[in-house]
């Protein structure tokens, strides 16, 4: 079963790790980015990681360090301890769950959620956080896709939750902008070659490569295309020739009249 993309996310500009403005108190992947792009109705991407006790946190790194002032990996927390670590540039606010941020959108937007790589060389040690996501989507009432730069992540997802929209990250892989993944995976990915196997249904693609044939090739095809991340009206208006819609920060992308 390969369902489609929800309209709302190929119409809706997508706000990357929510509407944050460190400027005005919004930490990424906060409750008050998740709170301000509701407010201005953009769709929403958020990341998500795991805690040590199994759960889905929205977060973006794999340590604590760049976002908080705690250090060391995430998954050696648990979801409490998680909730209690104040985000950098915020009013105080821990970092939320996934079932906290499912219970503040509530459908009021669409949401795009990145299941991160647990595996760290996009290989085939995966499979709690991808669980962990799906069990917190159960009931959910909104648009919702879910993407993953690993494949695996992807097929896994398929065989959890056939009936949610799921895609593939994808990027030109320069090996030198991915330092912890060996030069012959970057040359294996950057080509898309498990689009088919893992049953995705969209791709999200790396903004300044999105003219490869292979992502082309998909879009003459009918597969809808993403991209990442776009950080100005003028690059915008160049992906929209190449891509399907857009994922944004640094500015307020234009809203469908």
């Amino acid at each position: 079963m390969r369902p489609s993309l929800p309209q709302s996310l190929l119409r809706l500009p997508v706000a990357h790790r929510a509407l944050h403005d460190i400027a005005k108190g919004r930490p990424e992947n906060s409750r008050a980015a998740i709170r301000a792009a509701i407010a201005a109705g953009y769709a929403i991407e958020i990341d998500l990681q795991l805690s040590s006790d199994g759960c889905a946190m929205v977060f973006h790194d794999d340590d604590l360090d760049r976002l908080t002032d705690e250090t060391g990996p995430v998954r050696a927390r648990s979801r409490e301890a998680l909730r209690a670590i104040a985000l950098k540039g915020g009013d105080g606010e821990g970092i939320p769950d996934l079932a906290e941020v499912l219970d503040l959108v509530a459908g009021q937007v669409p949401l795009l959620i990145e299941v991160k790589d647990q595996d760290g060389q996009m290989g085939r040690k995966i499979g709690p956080l991808e669980a962990a996501a799906v069990k917190g989507l159960e009931g959910y009432r909104g648009d919702v896709a879910l993407m993953s730069f690993n494949p695996h992540s992807v097929e896994r997802l398929a065989a959890l939750a056939p009936q949610i929209p799921r895609g593939i990250v994808t990027s030109a892989y320069v090996p030198e902008d991915w330092p912890e993944l060996p030069r012959a995976v970057c040359h294996d990915l950057r080509n898309i070659p498990d689009f088919e196997r893992s049953d995705a249904c969209f791709i999200s693609h790396e903004a300044a490569d999105l003219a490869r044939p292979r992502v082309q090739g998909l879009r003459d095809a009918g597969v809808p295309v993403l991209c990442w991340t776009i950080t100005s009206p003028a690059e915008e208006a160049a992906a929209r020739g190449l891509a399907d819609n857009v994922t944004f920060e640094g500015y307020l992308s234009a809203l469908p009249t």
